[in-house]
């Protein structure tokens, strides 16, 4: 006979999710950001910007160009360890210096797209060995895109690279440098971006609107909505009424980093760091790596005939069902508890108010007794 709630109430399955958060917090996080777009738009400031660290030392202006002749992609990786009330993120950032920097930029996406196939590659030979130790992973999270405040429309060569790269990484579209145009400029400069990502079906990240919570539902829509980011980055402080903010001055007055009436830089971080940085990990995992593994098992004649292929697809939809079975009997159980305590509650309230009622008729009882003692003694006296 199955186990009633009276029977599992003592059990401690409520503790899961503290022996999850205590795991968590040991391991820490791997999150890889890689940075994509033409020289002197500023992804090192915003990445030093954005960690409130130096990450990415400037090249000198006489150097950002010295290599145009040789006319190839690098791929630089920058690792950090960066702690915040105890949680660790073995942060990578990947920047691709030399990418758009030429005359003629055919394939100049190619190096990129090979080093995100071999990230993939790598894991998957990892995954078939007989001892698997903790590997190297590089599987890049998400790829930001720079895209040069023109105020037109996108190049052919961003939405080829875009096209490209959409199928293998979360991809962010970031209109940089937008302190230098207005804000009429920009809104109509992101609406054709949004327009041109629409007619040629690149397929940017999109984050999970829907939340049962109203605020969290609020907080993503307006975070969807202001995709592609337009971005402030800074290192510097500026005065701002009497208080220093991340800005650039000029003669105008002050662009301020994290001000959104200026620029989309906190929704931006909110969404990299402090609300969607598990989706873009889980999405990495469960949907790009997945992608790359299909194809390539595909190509190599398995398909989910394979018994291997299919023992393995078997055994993940069995934990997924028992995974859900587990959150909705911990959901049941934490809404029987709320219910019992809700009665308790009300239970409480009910004898509070009768005692009340039987404190207030005694107290009648004893005015009215009072009252008839004085006229009894008023009677006597008389």
């Amino acid at each position: 006979m199955a186990p009633t709630a009276s029977d599992t109430a003592a059990i401690g399955i409520a503790n899961l999710p503290n022996q999850r958060h205590k795991i968590v917090s040991r391991k820490g996080a791997n999150f890889t950001i890689m940075v994509v777009g033409e020289s002197g738009l500023g992804k090192s400031t915003f990445i030093n910007t954005l960690f409130t660290t130096l990450l990415r030392e400037y090249k000198k202006p006489e150097q950002r160009f010295a290599k145009q002749l040789e006319r190839t992609v690098q791929i630089d990786v920058v690792r950090a360890e960066i702690e915040e009330k105890g949680f660790n993120v073995r942060l990578t950032v990947i920047d691709t210096p030399g990418f758009g920097d030429y005359v003629n930029n055919e394939d100049c996406w190619v190096p990129i797209v090979e080093f995100l196939d071999e990230q993939h590659q790598g894991y998957m030979q990892h995954e078939s060995k007989a001892h698997r130790k903790s590997p190297d992973d590089l599987r890049v999270h998400v790829c930001l895109y720079f895209i040069n405040p023109s105020g037109h429309n996108l190049k052919p060569l961003d939405i080829e690279v875009m096209k490209q790269l959409c199928t293998r990484v979360n991809l962010i579209p970031v209109v940089a440098k937008a302190d230098t145009l207005t804000p009429a400029d920009m809104l109509a400069f992101k609406e054709r971006i949004r327009d041109a990502i629409a007619t040629h079906n690149i397929q940017v990240y999109s984050p999970p609107v829907q939340s049962e919570d109203e605020e969290t539902t609020r907080r993503n829509t307006s975070i969807l909505s202001a995709m592609p980011f337009s971005v402030i980055a800074s290192e510097s402080d500026v005065v701002v009424n009497g208080q220093k903010v991340r800005g650039r001055q000029y003669l105008w007055g002050v662009a301020e980093v994290e001000n959104e009436s200026h620029c989309d830089f906190k929704k931006l971080r909110n969404l990299l760091i402090r609300t969607h940085m598990h989706d873009l990990i889980s999405t990495t995992e469960e949907h790009h790596f997945e992608n790359f593994r299909i194809n390539k098992l595909t190509a190599e004649g398995r398909s989910d005939d394979d018994p291997a292929v299919r023992a393995r697809k078997n055994l993940e939809q069995k934990m997924r069902e028992e995974e859900e079975a587990l959150r909705k009997r911990f959901t049941e159980q934490v809404r029987m508890e709320e219910n019992r305590f809700r009665q308790w509650e009300q239970k409480l309230i009910s004898e509070r108010d009768r005692l009340n009622l039987d404190l207030e008729t005694q107290h009648k009882q004893v005015k009215a007794l009072e009252e008839e003692l004085e006229e009894l003694i008023a009677a006597r006296r008389k």
